[in-house]
């Protein structure tokens, strides 16, 4: 099954913390579980049309949250943080927020 770059990215990580990696060219994305480093570098690329350094990945397990008394775990996901090269332009949509 060939899988599709909107299909690997699936949402940015809008945070104060990852905001500040806009300014070293470091992006933050939640991306599928099954996803690897090569496609993923491959889906920002073409997605954006940047050219990728280098992408740091985590599995991130989901929190206890409750609910009066009852209680339940969020959704674990997988997060990926992409460099940019030097010479590479920005992200666009990262632009605006900052």
């Amino acid at each position: 099954m060939k899988q599709f770059s909107q299909d690997i990215i699936l949402k940015p990580v809008v945070t104060e913390e990852s905001m500040l990696g806009t300014a070293l060219k470091k992006y933050t994305f939640i991306v599928r579980k099954d996803a690897n480093k090569i496609e993923i570098a491959k889906a920002v690329s073409e997605l954006f049309g940047v050219e990728v350094k280098d992408v740091n990945t985590m599995n991130v397990r989901g929190h206890l949250r409750r609910y009066g008394r009852f209680e339940g775990y969020k959704p674990s996901y997988k997060k990926a943080i992409v460099t940019l090269t030097e010479n590479s332009k920005t992200i666009e949509f990262f632009d605006g927020m900052f």
